[in-house]
């Protein structure tokens, strides 16, 4: 942001408004001899200087500009049109926070209701909030929003093949609820079969972490006739080709919305992102901003819900730790609005072809196996020798191949997740294939 100094006459002004003579006298009661300590630092450099150095620490760094990037596993390397930061970096979006006053907040409150109109007609829901602090946190909050839904219910289904992060989150958010968390296998539709009377959700990662997309045809169906929830965790660059989770009658539907106009940026901050029906609407988490009219019938935008503890009694609230992803928020709204549906189609169709060019590619290499069936974007590679070892080498020549699973299940040491979105170029994903069978010699 721009560096705006205050003028000698300013800082009187304001001196003069609160009744003090100098800006001494702000820390009087500091006493004397701790004002100003004497700090022990190098002598100061030019800012010529300094930005050479950082550039330098900078260029340290393994990126998705300087590498051919083959990893995702939660954070994705998706193209963002300049016009995103452009419009997102503008002054009255970069100083604004909550819009508490909607008098003085029309344009945070715009934003925040065509983010929630573009998202809800995405993922096929009712309504969508804004926002949380990401797709994990999100995820958790569905599962407790369940929870709350079906009494005496203390039992939820979550793939065993969920995000293991997102597992660890749901887990820290349930230790203060009377709740189990239990984990299936297989096919989704036969794994719903095993929905009871104890059970209040059945959630699904579509696509999984190991990239499977699973039929979800009849699955909200078992899972209502047992009387609970069906929540689908989606890729929102899916839905672009794919149909939304909503068709298939999911109840809840939540998103990791960085792929969406946001950089990975080291792995944070990034959005998260909830839908309900109509029927939950009062149990939904964090922000819901409506449309309204004033005395004179001129259109206005209010915060129209707020269950949360900041807003109303703590006792009554859903939630007191979701929050607004301003900033974010605004740029996946201005990404949405930027792409349309052809653009979100476009996105989706590159990582598509891209991703099944690149498995077929490999599938062919000595002692590679692509273990998916039907994948989007990320595949599972079974390697014939350590994974960790592959991913070191290759990153020594420039080339990111993925993430060895072993970081979470030491079992799968021989397997590399393999992500292939619209960034990628045939000449890398081809470069890719030809290292994978030189590093596992």
């Amino acid at each position: 942001m721009p560096f705006i100094p205050n003028t000698e006459a300013d800082r009187q002004a304001m001196l003069s408004e609160i009744g003090i003579g100098s800006v001494e006298a702000l820390f009087d009661d500091i006493p004397a001899g701790k004002r100003f300590p004497k700090l022990d630092l190098p002598k100061g450099i030019s800012e010529m200087e300094v930005l050479r150095e950082i550039g330098a620490m900078a260029a340290k760094n393994a990126t998705a500009s300087n590498f051919a990037w083959f990893l995702g596993a939660g954070a994705y390397n998706h193209y963002i049109p300049a016009l995103v930061p452009a419009l997102a970096s503008r002054g009255e979006f970069m100083t604004s926070y909550t819009p508490y006053q909607p008098e003085v907040s029309q344009g945070s409150l715009q934003a925040i209701f065509e983010y929630q109109s573009m998202a809800a007609e995405l993922f096929g829901m009712d309504v969508v909030n804004a926002s949380h602090y990401d797709g994990a946190t999100a995820l958790a909050e569905a599962v407790i929003l369940a929870w709350r839904s079906a009494p005496g219910r203390k039992r939820v289904l979550v793939p065993e093949a969920l995000h293991p992060e997102y597992k660890e989150v749901i887990r820290t958010y349930l230790k203060a609820f009377d709740l189990k968390v239990d984990e299936w296998t297989g096919s989704a539709s036969r794994a719903a079969s095993g929905v009871d009377a104890r059970t209040c959700a059945f959630v699904v990662q579509w696509p999984d972490f190991r990239g499977e997309l699973h039929d979800l045809a009849g699955v909200a169906d078992t899972v209502h006739a047992a009387g609970a929830l069906f929540l689908v965790h989606v890729d929102p660059i899916l839905t672009g080709i794919w149909k939304s989770p909503g068709s298939y009658g999911a109840d809840v539907v939540t998103a990791e919305g960085q792929s969406l106009g946001n950089a990975m940026n080291f792995g944070g901050p990034f959005l998260g992102m909830m839908g309900v029906t109509t029927k939950l609407v009062r149990k939904l988490p964090g922000r819901i901003a409506g449309e309204a009219k004033d005395h004179e019938g001129r259109r206005g935008f209010v915060l129209t819900l707020t269950a949360r503890e900041q807003h109303i009694r703590r006792e009554k609230a859903v939630s007191n730790i979701c929050s607004n992803q301003g900033l974010v928020m605004l740029q996946t709204c201005i990404y949405l609005a930027a792409m349309g549906r052809n653009g979100m189609r476009k996105v989706a169709e590159l990582c598509w072809h891209k991703a099944h060019y690149a498995a077929s590619l490999i599938g062919r290499l000595p002692g590679f196996q692509v273990a998916n069936g039907t994948f989007f974007k990320e595949f599972t590679v079974k390697t014939p020798v350590p994974a960790a070892g592959i991913v070191e080498k290759l990153e020594r020549l420039g080339i990111v191949p993925g993430l060895a699973l072993s970081r979470y299940e030491a079992k799968r040491d021989r397997e590399l997740l393999v992500c292939v979105t619209e960034m990628n170029t045939r000449e890398q994903i081809e470069l890719l294939a030809r290292s994978l069978q030189e590093a596992a010699k």
